[in-house]
């Protein structure tokens, strides 16, 4: 992309885009299906060295650095990395308020790059992929990014927060280094510019959805509505839900909010208590989304309680047990059934992890092999040529049978789910 007049509008443009948004989340064609592999698990920071033909992947765990765990190398990067290697980042959260999240899909990420190492790599070349820490905080997502810009990667995999991708992602499009979301669903994402990519279904695509199953399912008529008013993933999600609440018929008893770190919810649930619901309806991350509940069912309310993405984590259940039951999230995939690659995922990532994968494991795991597709597809390994294979991206992962709509947002379906029984199980 040149540096003359037009650029410098976009840049200005994507600015704008990145400050609306960093309120502070989650948010020729050719055909491809994942294989099946369950090679050894790795470390924080990845690092994937081919030895001789056929023997394993070598792990490697190095010192921290620049909050996040760096990458060692026998080679140093730059240029097309190593002459064997091609070379992806990961922004991910592994610590502070979005770790529930960052730990399972660096637990895919991994699992994936294993397989398809083992199974020869991209074009012959093995896949290393540097995971780092963002630390929850937009601030170090862009310092990873800028690690990740420095070392000339390939591909940017995260960050895992939508409030950490609106201040990040800027650094990549200018760089036009692609990004792939793996968990971003705030509005606002994608339009930050022509190389970022997300296979997260947004919480605009699947709301709707889940607001008209559970009318249908619930029969309800008037619900409660809260959300976190700090936060744009939770912003966006209260948007996203007041309008589907409104094209429903659906009646609003009131409208309540919290912020980043609430752990006392007394007030809201009273108010909520008191306009005598069908329904509550939140727009949450998972600490203050439990917290949320927890209040709710202490109080004795025993209605259906419909969240959003931040609700998609077997935590929610491990945490909460009889009081997440009655609990409604819409969500991009479920662990139950699903076609064969999704079967061959939950019970692989089971066996090698000892946990069942969540939604955030089965996204983080499909976007490396739809990078890996693209990686195959590019004319070569610049930025603009693996943008260009990303576009007609035509493969079968976990989350289905996949492609990008041409805004770069993932086309799949999504499905409603409930927890029952402790799990969670989908609504027919």
């Amino acid at each position: 992309m040149s540096s003359n007049k037009k650029f410098g509008s976009r840049l200005a443009l994507v600015a704008l885009v990145a400050l609306a948004l960093s309120a502070c989340d989650l948010g020729g064609t050719a055909s491809s299906t994942a294989p099946t592999a369950t090679p050894a698990a790795g470390s924080n920071a990845v690092t994937a060295s081919p030895t001789t033909a056929g023997s394993s992947m070598v792990m490697t765990n190095t010192a921290s650095m620049g909050g996040g765990t760096a990458m060692t190398n026998t080679a140093s990067m730059g240029g097309d990395n190593m002459a064997n290697t091609v070379m992806l980042g990961a922004a991910l959260s592994q610590s502070k308020t979005a770790k529930v999240y960052g730990d399972s899909q660096s637990k895919a990420i991994k699992m994936a790059m294993d397989e398809i190492n083992a199974a020869g790599g991209i074009n012959g070349k093995q896949i290393t992929i540097d995971i780092q820490d963002d630390a929850s905080n937009p601030k170090q997502a862009a310092t990873v990014y800028q690690k990740f810009i420095n070392d000339k990667v390939i591909a940017i995999i995260g960050p895992t927060l939508s409030n950490s991708a609106a201040t990040a992602d800027p650094l990549a499009q200018q760089a036009q280094i692609p990004v792939l979301a793996v968990s971003n669903t705030a509005g606002g994402i994608v339009d930050i510019g022509d190389y970022i990519y997300r296979d997260s279904l947004s919480e605009a695509q699947v709301i709707p959805n889940t607001i008209k199953v559970a009318k249908a399912k619930l029969n309800i008529s008037k619900v409660a509505l809260i959300y976190g008013n700090d936060d744009a993933f939770t912003k966006a999600g209260y948007s996203v839900f007041k309008q589907a609440l409104a094209a429903n018929g659906i009646t609003i008893t009131t409208e309540q909010t919290f912020q980043k770190g609430n752990i006392n919810f007394s007030a809201q649930i009273t108010a909520i208590k008191g306009s005598n619901p069908d329904a509550i309806v939140a727009s949450a991350l998972l600490p203050e989304g439990e917290g949320m509940i927890k209040e709710a069912r202490n109080q004795g309310m025993t209605v259906p309680i419909i969240g959003g993405n931040g609700f998609n984590s077997a935590k929610l259940m491990s945490d909460l047990g009889q009081q997440a039951e009655g609990v409604y999230v819409g969500a991009a995939w479920n662990s139950a059934g699903g076609n064969q690659a999704s079967q061959d995922f939950v019970k692989n990532f089971t066996a090698k992890y000892g946990n069942a994968p969540d939604q955030f494991a089965a996204q983080a795991y499909s976007g490396v092999y739809i990078l890996a597709d693209a990686l195959k597809r590019a004319k070569s390994m610049s930025g603009a040529d693996v943008r260009d294979a990303l576009k007609t991206t035509k493969i079968t992962v976990p989350l289905g049978d996949f492609t990008f709509l041409p805004t770069r947002d993932a086309n799949h379906t999504p499905v409603v789910q409930m927890v029952q029984g402790g799990k969670f199980v989908v609504v027919q």
